[in-house]
């Protein structure tokens, strides 16, 4: 361990394990320790008895439930965008020879006290039940618009320019009402709070065109993929590829301090007395917990069934979305379920998850609205976390520390914290203009 390296990644999550993939492909000279005996930090899956231990202790798991191991419980559960950065980040690293996908069967939005499939092109818009005639057809004309816009081309911006004209300007040229304002923005843009409304349109435009590009990609009934066997083997695909590109891996590390100099810049990491020399560490932020900040907490239920979610076409995996505004709340609610269909649970079982920022100390009471959307459940666990952002300057410390996971369903908000963080690292900008077809081969 007693040698120099220019980057050591602290913790196996999701995000330091791409960082440390997309390091070492880039040639530099990885260490990549965790204080943990397994893969995936806080986003680790979970087998039937492991899920048992952290929330219930000793007592054992019921025989009825299945065996262990059919189980692969995600602790921060999120779809993957067909189109999106994360998939084209599998792309771009090759990571994809290691890891299976299938389609999400449903995207849904409540509004309306209703579970409804969330349309996303002029046809589908016709034939949603979220709106009346007249709005079907001002949904349409609006969708329509989006489809046909294309950033590079004047003549499809109908003399708008989407850089200064915000959210809400460019949807009351179309006249929506607020529901389906209230759709578009949090089902298919996936913005996390009505911000979005007084920026620039642009960005809600592209988002709504991912979100259609991805439904397309897969001819399915959601724009959503998710690996087999789940999230758990994403750390682990990205681990692989770090060892291939010549990447160091040790786990089992108590106690990792991180060593700094005189001026407080980075120089390397020490356990078990031994220290391993570096120029950057990249770290989640149990690693280094006097460089960030509490920012909120994220309150969850996860349920064990034996049944779909109700009013979801008999979906084997799906995301139900509930706008804040449907609630009173002041932030989104996610619901998010799959099945043995992506080999997350024994057949006939059910996996799903309510997330949202908590708004209270009581996950049971706040969660209620989410819960009461999954039918009967054979058992349910509460669970409330943290989340941190960092506060340090890494062009100072030398120090790159990503921020603890929201409570979103999806991936769009995790990628751009890796992202973000590629870049302080390495000062250029991942490329990822790569080919899609090329993912084929991972899709089922």
């Amino acid at each position: 361990m007693d040698e120099q390296y220019e980057v050591i990644v602290l913790g196996t999550g999701l995000k330091e394990c791409i960082l440390s993939g997309l390091l070492s492909v880039d040639g530099v000279k990885v260490l990549h320790m965790d204080r943990n005996d397994y893969y995936g930090g806080e986003s680790t899956s979970l087998y039937l008895n492991q899920l048992w231990k952290k929330f219930r202790g000793e007592e054992k798991a019921p025989e009825h439930l299945g065996a262990s191991r059919d189980y692969n419980v995600d602790m921060m559960p999120k779809f993957m965008m067909g189109n999106g950065k994360l998939v084209r980040t599998l792309i771009h690293t090759d990571v994809t020879k290691y890891l299976s996908f299938k389609a999400v069967d449903g995207s849904y939005v409540f509004v309306k006290g209703k579970v409804q499939k969330v349309p996303v092109t002029p046809m589908e818009a016709m034939k949603s039940n979220l709106m009346g005639i007249f709005e079907k057809r001002r949904a349409g004309k609006f969708f329509g618009y989006v489809q046909d816009y294309d950033e590079k081309d004047p003549k499809t911006h109908n003399g708008m320019d989407l850089t200064k004209l915000t959210t809400k300007e460019l949807i009351a040229k179309f006249g929506l009402d607020d529901n389906t304002i209230d759709f578009i923005g949090h089902a298919i843009a996936l913005h996390t709070n009505d911000q979005h409304l007084h920026q620039p349109a642009l960005d809600t435009v592209m988002r709504m065109k991912l979100y259609a590009e991805s439904l397309a990609r897969f001819q399915g009934s959601s724009p959503y993929i998710y690996p087999l066997y789940g999230l758990g083997e994403l750390p682990q695909a990205f681990a692989r590829l770090s060892a291939v590109y010549g990447g160091t891996y040790m786990l089992n590390k108590p106690d990792c301090t991180v060593e700094f100099d005189e001026e407080g810049k980075v120089t390397g990491v020490t356990s078990e007395g031994e220290t391993a020399k570096c120029k950057k560490v990249v770290c989640d932020p149990s690693y280094l917990p006097n460089k960030v900040n509490k920012i909120g907490r994220v309150a969850r239920a996860i349920a064990i069934m034996s049944h779909p979610i109700p009013n979801t076409n008999d979906s084997h995996s799906v995301q139900v979305i509930i706008p804040q505004k449907q609630l009173a709340r002041q932030s989104d609610m996610y619901v998010f379920c799959c099945s043995y269909s992506h080999n997350v649970a024994p057949k006939g079982k059910f996996i799903a998850f309510v997330s949202t920022d908590a708004e209270t100390d009581n996950p049971q009471t706040e969660l209620k609205a989410g819960i009461d959307l999954l039918g009967p459940v054979d058992e349910i666990f509460f669970d409330m976390y943290d989340r941190y952002e960092p506060v340090n300057e890494p062009a100072s410390d030398n120090c790159f520390i990503s921020t603890s996971y929201d409570a979103t369903t999806h991936f769009e908000t995790t990628v751009a914290d890796v992202l973000n963080m590629y870049t302080l690292i390495t000062g250029k900008q991942l490329d990822l203009s790569v080919d899609l077809s090329a993912a084929s081969a991972a899709e089922e």
